[in-house]
Formats: C-alpha cells, structure tokens, sequence
C-alpha cells in the first residue's frame, strides 16, 4: 500500500518536489498525519507500559503541549511563512549570521537522527522477537531491509509522498490500538465506556497529578516541560514543520495545528487507558510483568491475545515504525541538502537531484548504523529515553530562537558554537547534582528549560548591541 501511495503521488511529477510538496498538502490530511508521526512506535508501546512506572503523569506532559503548540501557531508558523522557508534553519544566517545557522542545523541533526533511531530500534527489536527471530533471521539484516523499504517509496516524493504515507500509517497505528482496547475489554467483560471509566478511574495507576515539588514528575515541572519539548520537538524542528509549510498558506497550517493538538491530546489519554488495560489484564490472568516495561503490550498481543489480536498488532507496529522513519529521512535530507550543501545555490537543476538522493541514501546508512548502537546500549524505558535527548540536543537550539525571537541584540556569529556546546555541559552536570545543591530537587524533562536558558545567557554575553538591518 505504501508503495502504491508513493506510485500515485509521483507519477506525474514536473519538477522535483522531494522537498516541499509544492505547497498543496490539504491541512487536514497534514494534521491526521502528523498524529503518527508524533506517536510513533514510542507511544505505541513505551506510554502503555510506561503506566506501571508513573501512573498517568505523563498525562501532564501531554497537557502542556497544548501551550507549545499555541506558541508554535501564534509565533513560529507566521515567521516560517512570512520568510517563505523550506529549511527553518535559513532563520539563523538572517537573524545572526553563518555560524548560527550551521549550529542550528547541526543540532537538528544530531537531536533527529538519535531521537528517531530510538523510534525505530524499539519497533524492530520488537518484530525481532515477535518474527525475525523465529525465521532466523538476524537484526541487522531485519533492520536494514527496514530502512532500505522506506527508502525505497521516499527517495523520488519525499515530502509530497510522506504527507499521504503517514495519513494511511496513522490509520492503522489508531486502528490497531482501538482493536485491541476492544478485545481487551471483551476479555476482561467491560461492558461499555462507561464501564471502562469506572474500572480504570478506580486502578491506582491511572492517578494523573503529582503536586510533589521535588519528584521530576511533579504537575508544574511537566507541564511545562510539555511545552517546551513541543516547541523544540515540533515547533523547531525540520521534520514537523517541513509538513506545515506543505499547506497552502498559514491559515491553513494553523488551523492543521489547532485540530492536530485536540486530536493528539485525546489520542495520548487513549493510549494511557490502554496500558491501564493491559496491567488490569496481566493480574486477572496471572501473566509477570517484565522487567522492561516496553515489552508488556508486545508480550500480551503475541503470547496472550487471540490471533488476530497480534496480527493487529504487528500492522500497527509496523506503520509505526515507518511514519517515524519516512519523515525523518526525508528532513534530514532536506536539512543537510540545504543548511550544508547549499544545492539550490551550488549546483544545476539535474545535479540537484542526484546530489539530493545521494543524501538521502546517506542517511539511511546512518540511521542503520545508529540503530545497531543503540541495540547495544539501550537500559531504560524509549519513551525516557527519546525526551532525554531532546532535552540536552534542543536546548542550544531553543535558546537561539529565543533569542532571536525575543532580542534586538546581535552577537557575535562566530563564537555562537561555544555556548552551544557548553549548555548541555553544563546542563548536565546542574541536573547530576541538583539534589544535593538544591535541597533534594530532582531534574525531570525540565532539564530543557535550563539548557535553552543557559544557551540564551551565553548568547546575551556574547551580544554586541542592536540587531542589524
């Protein structure tokens, strides 16, 4: 199906439009889209699983979105418009200057091709264990064909292509889940909704609010954490906004971002109240909990639920891992294409496009390599560990748009790298040792917050007076 997605949306391409889409996306098949390729696998099987860890705080996370994205719509999409971007990043060079923008992009780089290697590292270790492993066939061989697949559908539409691929990733992703809740509650005889608000409502771990000031979950430091990692994760990053600015003009892409926050909210809970389910399930049926949360919903669908309860299951896996990864590739190409290469500046129009898909490969090399790294370090919960990263990869970023957005000041272009690099340094070591310099403070996601603030101080030291015309 992808495949034949991708055949209809290229076959009558005039020009190469890998990178915007020629602006015609309909809003609301961007924002049904976007729905998947925020979810992906990490919400797919990480937040269910992660309920046994925190209850529903991450519910706070996701409320705190709702005012990332009202930034995104009010402040950032008018900019990208106004400016008529395709890298978001070309906002740097003109409002500081060269090193700033090769910064910025470096550091989308660098935050998208880990984060997004996690995504799909979890969703292939999962079909390693549920199907590769019983053909014999080995990871590395599993995940490569994964990638080289997407690949494979991406390399001539790009972004034109994504905009229709996710809508049909985001429909089974949804649809897997539904299905599954349904069989679940059939099993566990759940009569309705309002049953199953009753039954979940009454579980200790559907507590949503932690007013605990120290814990890192606590509702003020989440929330606010929400909105900061939407902003970076959304509002300042490629790949989500790449898919924006395929709308036909800002009313557009701000009504796709109004609609695309209530769905996103409302689809969040829905997975919490599935994993709710779930640990409901494994005590009525006797079934251990594994050590890796992760591993629960995989476990019950593959080993516990009826047949066609685990090929559900693997369809909704499946979508996504690629509405994570065909983005991704796509972004990153975009990005490196034109905050590096500088193509439409350098290079012919043919030349354009065989310099674009040698890219493009090259990064699902990349992304291939990554993910067999990570196979071999992963420790914690993907869910932890993709907002982890942001956190620390983001922060430089937030603080130059922050100051960009909300300074007349000019600094000094060159030594923009230093402060890039020394915020998350410093950031780290701030959060290693909070507790004890800040009586028993815990950093939860917040540790963004504190990295674009020290971003933004190192850059106000390094202004040298007004903006320039």
């Amino acid at each position: 199906m992808l495949f034949t997605i991708s055949w209809l949306t290229t076959r009558k391409l005039s020009s190469d439009t890998f990178f915007t889409g020629d602006r015609q996306s309909p809003w609301f098949l961007v924002a049904f889209g976007m729905i998947g390729a925020s979810l992906s696998g990490v919400t797919f099987i990480s937040v269910p699983g992660e309920v046994g860890n925190t209850s529903f705080y991450y519910f706070q996370l996701v409320l705190g979105y709702t005012l990332g994205y009202a930034v995104i719509a009010k402040v950032l999409l008018p900019l990208y418009y106004r400016l008529n971007l395709i890298s978001i990043y070309s906002y740097l060079e003109e409002r500081f200057g060269f090193w700033s923008y090769k910064t910025g992009a470096f550091f989308f780089i660098l935050s998208r091709t880990l984060g997004s290697s996690i995504r799909v590292f979890l969703v292939a270790s999962v079909l390693q264990l549920i199907l590769f492993d019983q053909w014999g066939i080995p990871f590395w061989v599993s995940v490569a064909i994964t990638v080289l697949l997407i690949w494979l559908y991406t390399f001539r539409g790009g972004i034109k292509t994504v905009v229709w691929t996710d809508t049909l990733q985001t429909f089974f992703m949804l649809s897997a889940v539904g299905v599954s809740i349904y069989l679940v509650m059939a099993e566990l005889k759940i009569g309705g909704i309002g049953d199953l608000i009753t039954v979940v409502s009454a579980h200790p771990n559907s507590k949503i609010f932690n007013w605990d000031w120290q814990q890192g979950t606590n509702f003020f430091k989440q929330f606010f954490s929400g909105a900061f990692i939407v902003i970076v994760m959304t509002g300042l990053d490629q790949d989500m906004m790449q898919k924006n600015l395929t709308c036909r003009n800002l009313k557009d892409a701000q009504k796709n971002m109004f609609w695309f926050t209530n769905i996103l909210v409302a689809v969040n809970l829905i997975f919490l109240v599935f994993g709710v389910l779930l640990y409901i399930y494994a005590e009525a049926k006797g079934i251990s909990i594994p050590s890796k949360t992760d591993e629960l919903y995989p476990l019950l669908a593959t080993n516990y639920f009826s047949p066609f309860a685990g090929i559900v299951f693997v369809l909704g896996i499946t979508a996504a891992a690629y509405s994570s990864a065909d983005s991704t590739l796509t972004a990153l190409t975009t990005s490196f294409c034109f905050d590096f290469l500088e193509i439409q500046k350098k290079y012919a129009p043919k030349k354009q496009i065989s310099v674009r898909q040698g890219v493009h490969f090259g990064f699902c090399v990349v992304m291939f390599l990554v993910i067999l790294l990570i196979a071999w370090i992963n420790d914690q919960s993907v869910i932890n560990a993709v907002f982890t990263i942001a956190a620390y990869t983001y922060g430089p970023l937030l603080g130059l748009y922050g100051f960009g957005l909300f300074s007349r000041r000019q600094v000094k272009d060159k030594w923009v790298p230093v402060p890039a690099i020394l915020a998350p340094c410093l950031a780290f070591f701030i959060s290693q040792n909070s507790e004890t310099w800040f009586w028993g403070y815990s950093f939860g996601f917040e540790i963004l917050i504190l990295n674009g603030l020290l971003m933004f101080i190192g850059l106000g030291i390094l202004s040298i007076g007004p903006e320039k015309n």
